[in-house]
């Protein structure tokens, strides 16, 4: 196939001539895809779900000045443009739509307009206009419903892939089709049987020794049941059967039918068609605290990212061009900033933290909080152990031994010599082992205790383990981060006795906000762990509850031996490594160990990486918290160190 540009237009010669759109309809026509969007409610959600998060985001316009520094734009066309679309409608509506188009039919058309010398975009539904002719490159022009043709650089026409060419996209609704065309015979089925009534479809069984009816014998009981089943059951009021008759459903029932498996199922595959998380649509089957704060910061980078960077591309290419004014380096940018922010404790503490210092005066925080100025109120107030040109943070000293530590439990001093009591690793391991195996099970009997307590029947186990929620997680985060402690100075010191006797430029004390996160980390997914045994039981249900309760707890008790040998690993790692760092060595070696170490971690033994590198599986360390489960879990590796 030969490629020619002639007088700056792409076109195609040869073999490769294909014929126009009316010859390559799309996949199905476009009216189907608005007729399922109007019928199923699954498509109808997800399809909602990410227009009305992209709309909410709004369009910022900006001029790039360097690699480092950009200018907002808001009285450029363009920034004008997006913000007023059409007269009297909003930027939400038009992104919306624009959106929606692109989720349902993999196409989306805008006609550019010109209104008293101002650029308009005009959205139209892909059921009224479609590339007509040319070639699977380009179309010659787009036809409308109207009858009116436009020209190429009159439509903004933004669609995804199809195999077949590049003018068009194909709608995911296709791959989707026999799955919805499956839940639509199911409705239908289940309003049937709504319709029905009471009525169940079945046979009547008279015994073989009953005695023979008569003609009228048969035409007044045909008669009686007529009037039971056409009245659903209700009007015909209750029917009589004669002779030792027997009734014998036949058909399939609600229960076999799975009507609401099968209705979660097409929102799930919906869902993944659009790669969506089910959490975030109401699919919380498997859903938490954790994971739906982090699928929700998720979203607007995996889920939604996509899309943002396609539209803002597309407008880039196909609207800047035709504006007046000095267009280099401009270009325009969802404004995600907000929808990522933390809560505002956590903004503060960013915000000092990058500063250097306090950030706010007395008077902007008494406004915030709707009190009226105080004089001197106007002046930063600057602690005296911040200061330009030294501590970077208000936070980079040490804490205290009498600050939080024994709020912790953890006796910890500024000292930096090596403690006379210190165990060995496998010492600290064991006692982290023991002792939080002695923690779930006093936890565990406390649980059956409450549970046995309510009333008669199974009680509601969920709420049951809701109710000590805050305390088990504040007990097992201080009870981990005491042992987490020693068991990261046992890491620290195996490196400082080699390297660093004198523990030159390293404190224990700079490890405790990791140690107190970590310990944290931990105790969360230990309580999650017990939840989910709790929840399997409420999901069985039956008369065994307790029984099944009582072995959840003890599975629970195993799961802390896993915990603790986890945890363990991870602390000593991260000791090692920061003891590493302060001592000025640059390569870090793994080591394998256990008698039967993972495939992945045997083939790590030996590989020695820079300090700061991740190692072949990811893992920064064994037992590093930030790697795969698989990776980490009941993990027996260690770190050896050297200089270059």
């Amino acid at each position: 196939m030969a490629f020619v540009v002639s007088s700056g237009q792409l076109s195609v010669t040869g073999a490769g001539v294909t014929p126009g759109y009316a010859a390559m309809p799309l996949p199905a026509a476009p009216w189907e895809y608005a007729e399922i969007w109007r019928t199923q409610p699954q498509v109808r959600t997800v399809i909602g779900f990410l227009a009305r998060n992209v709309a909410q985001l709004g369009i910022h316009t900006f001029r790039r000045i360097s690699d480092t520094d950009r200018q907002r734009l808001t009285d450029h066309p363009l920034a004008r443009v997006l913000a007023e679309p059409l007269p009297r409608f909003t930027p939400y509506r038009w992104v919306e739509r624009l959106v929606s188009d692109l989720a349902l039919y993999d196409n989306a058309y805008l006609i550019k307009l010109r209104l008293n010398g101002t650029l308009r975009l005009l959205p139209v539904p892909p059921t009224l206009i479609r590339p007509y002719r040319g070639n699977w490159i380009a179309p010659e022009y787009y036809e409308t419903a109207g009858g009116r043709d436009f020209a190429v650089e009159d439509v903004v026409h933004i669609h995804g892939y199809a195999p077949e060419n590049l003018t068009y996209g194909s709608s995911p609704i296709e791959s989707l089709r026999e799955l919805l065309l499956e839940s639509s015979e199911s409705a239908a089925q289940r309003a049937a049987m709504w319709r029905g009534g009471a009525r169940v479809t079945g046979v009547l069984k008279r015994p073989m020794d009953a005695p023979e009816w008569s003609a009228k014998e048969k035409a007044r009981f045909r008669e009686m049941w007529r009037s039971f089943t056409q009245g659903g059951g209700a009007e015909g009021g209750t029917p009589i059967l004669e002779d030792g008759m027997e009734y014998v459903p036949v058909g399939m029932t609600s229960e076999a039918a799975q009507y609401i498996d099968a209705r979660k199922l097409t929102r799930e595959e919906v869902s993944a068609a659009y790669y969506i998380p089910p959490p975030l649509i109401g699919i919380l089957d498997h859903a938490t605290y954790s994971n739906i704060k982090e699928q929700h910061a998720h979203l607007y980078q995996d889920t939604l990212g996509p899309w943002l960077a396609m539209l803002e591309q597309e407008i880039a290419a196909q609207i800047l061009p035709d504006l007046p004014g000095d267009n280099a380096s401009v270009y325009c940018e969802f404004n995600i900033a907000s929808k990522l922010r933390g809560s505002f404790e956590e903004q503060a503490v960013a915000a000092s933290t990058a500063t250097g210092g306090p950030w706010m005066t007395r008077n902007e925080i008494r406004a915030r909080n709707n009190l009226p100025a105080v004089e001197g109120g106007d002046e930063l107030i600057v602690p005296m152990n911040v200061t330009e040109g030294g501590l970077a943070s208000p936070r980079d000293t040490a804490p205290e031994p009498e600050a939080l530590p024994k709020a912790r439990g953890l006796a910890l001093t500024k000292s930096a010599a090596r403690p006379d009591d210190l165990a060995t690793f496998e010492e600290g391991r064991d006692a982290l082992t023991s002792a939080l195996e002695r923690w779930t099970q006093r936890a565990a009997d406390k649980l059956l205790t409450a549970a046995g307590a309510k009333a008669q029947g199974m009680p509601d186990l969920l709420a049951v383990w809701a109710e000590g929620h805050e305390d088990r997680l504040a007990q097992l985060s201080a009870l981990l981060a005491e042992h987490g402690y020693r068991l990261a100075q046992i890491g620290a010191w195996e490196v400082l006795d080699r390297w660093n006797p004198d523990a030159s430029g390293w404190t224990p004390d700079v490890m405790l906000a990791w140690i107190l996160a970590a310990a944290e980390t931990h105790a969360e997914q230990h309580e999650e762990a017990g939840r989910e045994a709790v929840a399997k039981v409420q999901e069985e249900g039956g008369d065994n509850w307790p029984k099944a309760l009582a072995v959840a707890a003890a599975a629970w008790g195993i799961a802390a031996a896993g915990r603790s040998l986890t945890a363990a690993t991870e602390l000593r790692s991260f000791g090692g490594h920061d003891a590493a760092s302060a001592s000025g060595l640059t390569r870090k070696v793994w080591r394998t160990g256990g008698a039967t170490p993972r495939p992945s971690h045997r083939a790590l033994d030996g590989q020695s990486v820079a300090l700061d590198d991740v190692f072949g599986n990811g893992c920064r360390w064994p037992g590093d918290g930030t790697a795969k489960v698989g990776e980490k879990a009941n993990c027996r590796c260690r770190l050896d160190y050297e200089t270059g």
